[in-house]
């Protein structure tokens, strides 16, 4: 399986100008990238800006966030449909810095399950805010998957892929990553858990890392910690380390 690269460019960049720079450059990386699916998660004013021009096989736009609502009364909302018919094929969901501002699982689970019916393939995300050493963690990463999976269509699982991002190693102000060795425990975690909720295919699930991810420990999270992808935001912002860092995957 190809490895999954996600670039969340979050509430970034300010001008058209620099987003097309940005995608220009994504093009050409992605053109000799035999062994990556990229997916480009602008904010979604430029969806349909970038969805223009020609675009290798293997380069996709996403979109940071929907409604939980195909159409209606919502102001200021945007419909998976929507974004859909403007180009975007992926959709991430339950994004930590989305449930700080008061998204709970249930809406998460609303926005995945709507998202699938309507054809955009599902990044949950999940993780937990800080790490004790006694594992109890593991009960935030089990309670958001819980509520959520069970909820999904299962003949649209297979579109579905989770984003481990530990919080407290995500932004600016995070001190430190991961490692490796501990994504791949909680990949396994996520795993054997999804197995419990949803069956075989659970066993399967796509499972990225992401959290202060660039072009210095992409690699090891990919040996050492087998993620079967990288869920990127800050680095994905500079053409330099973009680029280095699909090299590198």
């Amino acid at each position: 399986m190809k490895k999954l690269l996600v670039a969340n460019w979050k509430m970034n960049p300010i001008t058209v100008l620099e987003a097309r720079q940005l995608w220009l450059a994504s093009r050409r990386a992605a053109k000799g990238a035999r062994n990556v699916q990229l997916v480009i998660c602008p904010p979604a004013v430029f969806l349909q800006i970038l969805v223009s021009g020609e675009r290798p096989a293997n380069l996709w736009l996403g979109a940071q966030d929907a409604a939980a609502a195909a159409s209606g009364a919502e102001t200021g909302g945007i419909s998976p449909s929507m974004l859909r018919d403007v180009g975007a094929r992926y959709l991430l969901v339950g994004h930590s810095e989305r449930r700080a501002l008061g998204e709970d699982d249930a809406l998460v689970a609303a926005k995945a399950r709507l998202a699938l019916r309507l054809g955009l393939r599902v990044i949950l995300c999940v993780g937990e805010t800080k790490r004790d050493e006694r594992g109890e963690y593991l009960k935030v990463i089990q309670a958001q998957l819980a509520a959520v999976l069970p909820k999904l269509p299962r003949a649209m699982l297979g579109h579905l892929v989770v984003a481990y991002e530990p919080v407290w190693a995500i932004g600016a102000q995070a001190t430190e990553s991961d490692t490796p060795a501990g994504f791949l425990e909680q990949k396994l975690f996520i795993r054997r858990v999804a197995s419990q909720l949803i069956g075989r295919v659970g066993r399967h699930l796509p499972v990225l890392y992401g959290g202060s991810v660039d072009e210095l420990n992409v690699a090891d999270f990919l040996t050492a910690g087998e993620a079967d992808g990288l869920l990127v935001g800050r680095a994905s912002l500079s053409i330099k380390s973009w680029t280095k860092i699909i090299q590198l995957v």
